[in-house]
């Protein structure tokens, strides 16, 4: 240990890239992702992650419900560096989706560094050493061992930590009980009596799929829910007929394969129109107020059949304070003879049916909860920090953290899509990638400055709530409605949303801002990062001066102009740079 004011010259050379050990938990979207960016952009890395499923892809593999299927433009759910040229439908299906990021985990050799059916069940700090001792399952033997890491990733999502809903007797249910997260493809539903618990997002996937074979369908609503109009619904309509279900012809594909100029402006458009909507976010902007009366406006004209769902369904607060989703069939599922939408609040399940507040009582075969996930942001398993604090205990009020990616007290320890995370309008995927990249920024600061412990300082965390409080205040989220954001309250704190645009998300992680953060250095030596005075070439005999090379060289803007063939730049003939160019100097 390095005493103060006592100077050492560590004996390193200043651009040496030490090893390090990550650990990641979750093979989902954000697993893969690391498994592609973290061997690319850091030496020395030793890379495990552990995924608890028998297979990757997170909430892909695992939801398996009836019209699973992506609620945003699978042209814009996607890698910006793999683009899928084949997408056989605009929202494209879960099984779809799940083939996509197989294939992209085959491609990019992710599967070499993810251990299956293991499962995370603690991870605590250890600051003498300054590494994180994580304890995992191997689910398949029961057996639990210790392993250790410099940094720890979060990427197990927050919408994977299912449960039942908490009413009076569902356990007693005699008949066949279906959650949307938890889905029994082997049950046929066919020609049954049905009830559709929940008014979310799985629930307008369900809805729709499920009610052209159910004999009928009772579709209890407790939370009413704005269904915008379809996505980019110009692109879709110049498509022509194949897109009349959203679904892509066989032309349709062919004409992007052939030409991959044609799709990615169709893929540009999509996406330019998906990060145009952030105004809609804001209280009494023309944007706010026009999606108001056209979402009014059409959905009335979709329930037109049948006028008292209106009256059932259609919120009284913005659209966007609830998540929003365009739910293709899912109004005109709601008209069909054979639907019964119920807002009465439910009492109790019985053995063979629902009783609601108003004393009504309806039998059905089968009841699907549709009511969604544990959005509390508590870490599935215990995370102990500095000084054996529990992370589920610090946010047991409200989590907060820095950027959503981090928190105080928890060094090396990070987090995809944690607290203020979320994006009401904007494309999730991209900030995802972009997570990826801070969390490599990080890792390559801590091999080259020699650190062996960062963490976000408290005043970080605190200056970034109450900046996200204040923000919010003009902003629809914090109107009267029950939201996931607010942890499924009315009028909580909103700690799901990210406090902006999806690109002011982007330009913010592009851009580490290192002094909000504290560090503790290898050996206690804050100048250690500075070496021995060699480079690591010098010392393997290996000296080059690659700096001179062509692509090496920034060129001012005259120079480029030069070299592009301009010989008189700003009124001056720069002859010898035009000698030059010829060979003759």
């Amino acid at each position: 240990m390095v005493s103060k004011g006592q100077a050492v010259v560590e004996e390193r050379p200043i651009d040496a890239k030490r090893p390090l050990r990550v650990i990641c938990v979750g093979a989902g979207i954000s697993g893969i992702i690391t498994a592609i960016r973290f061997p690319q952009r850091i030496p020395n890395l030793d890379l495990q992650i552990y995924e608890k499923n028998t297979d990757i892809t997170g909430t892909w593999f695992e939801n398996k419900y009836p019209g699973c299927a992506c609620d945003i433009p699978a042209h814009t759910y996607q890698l910006t560096f793999e683009p899928n040229l084949e997408w056989p439908q605009f929202y494209a299906k879960g099984e779809d989706i799940y083939k996509y990021w197989k294939k992209v985990a085959d491609k990019y050799n992710c599967n070499k560094y993810i251990k299956l059916q293991h499962q995370v069940v603690e991870a605590r700090w250890l600051s003498e050493v300054s590494k994180w001792q994580v304890m995992v399952k191997n689910i398949a033997s029961g057996t639990v061992f210790e392993d250790y890491c410099d940094v720890f990733l979060s990427a197990s999502g927050v919408l994977n930590d299912w449960k039942w809903p908490s009413i009076p007797g569902l356990q007693k249910f005699k008949g066949k009980l279906l959650h949307s997260a938890s889905w029994d493809q082997s049950y046929d539903y066919s020609g049954k009596r049905v009830a559709v618990v929940g008014s979310g997002s799985s629930a307008i996937q369900i809805v729709p799929s499920m009610q052209p074979i159910v004999e009928h369908m009772d579709h209890y609503v407790r939370g009413k829910a704005w269904i915008s109009t379809t996505f980019a619904a110009e692109k879709v309509n110049e498509r022509g007929a194949g897109l009349d279900n959203f679904s892509f012809t066989e032309e349709d594909i062919e004409s992007f394969t052939q030409s991959p100029s044609t799709y990615q402006k169709f893929r540009k458009d999509i996406e330019l129109e998906l990060q145009s909507g952030h105004a809609v976010t804001l209280r009494d902007s023309s944007a706010q107020v026009q999606a108001l009366a056209d979402f009014t406006e059409k959905m009335r004209a979709r329930l037109s059949k049948k006028p008292t769902v209106i009256d059932q369904i259609m919120p009284n607060f913005p659209p966007v304070c609830r998540r929003l989703t365009p739910g293709p069939g899912y109004l005109e599922a709601l008209v069909q003879p054979n639907v019964d939408v119920i807002s009465a609040p439910i009492q109790e399940v019985t053995e063979t049916g629902i009783v609601t507040s108003d004393g009504s009582v309806r039998e059905v075969d089968s009841i699907v909860c549709a009511t969604g996930f544990d959005t509390s942001f508590s870490p599935r398993y215990p995370i102990y920090g500095v000084n054996g604090v529990k992370l589920s205990d610090k946010w047991s009020v409200v989590p907060e953290t820095y950027l959503s990616v981090a928190a105080a007290g928890f060094p090396n320890y990070f987090m995809y899509l944690g607290p203020n995370s979320a994006l009401g309008t904007g494309n999730l995927l991209v900030l995802i990638e972009r997570m990826a990249d801070y969390f490599t920024d990080v890792v390559a600061k801590m091999q080259r400055d020699d650190i062996s412990a960062i963490t976000v300082k408290e005043e970080s965390v605190r200056n970034f709530v109450q900046h996200c409080d204040k923000y919010f205040e003009r902003t629809v989220f914090t109107m009267n409605c029950r939201s996931w954001y607010k942890g499924g309250t009315e009028d909580g704190r909103v700690s799901a949303l990210w406090p902006g645009s999806s690109l002011h998300a982007m330009e913010t992680l592009a851009h580490p801002r290192w002094e909000d953060y504290e560090y503790i250095h290898r050996n206690g030596n804050p100048f250690g990062w500075f070496g021995n005075g060699w480079t690591e070439n010098e010392i393997n005999q290996n000296i080059n001066v690659d700096y001179l090379n062509e692509e090496n060289i920034d060129y001012p803007l005259v120079r480029k102009a030069i070299i592009n063939g301009d010989q008189n730049v700003n009124g001056h003939a720069l002859e010898s740079d035009a000698l030059w160019l010829n060979g003759k100097l």
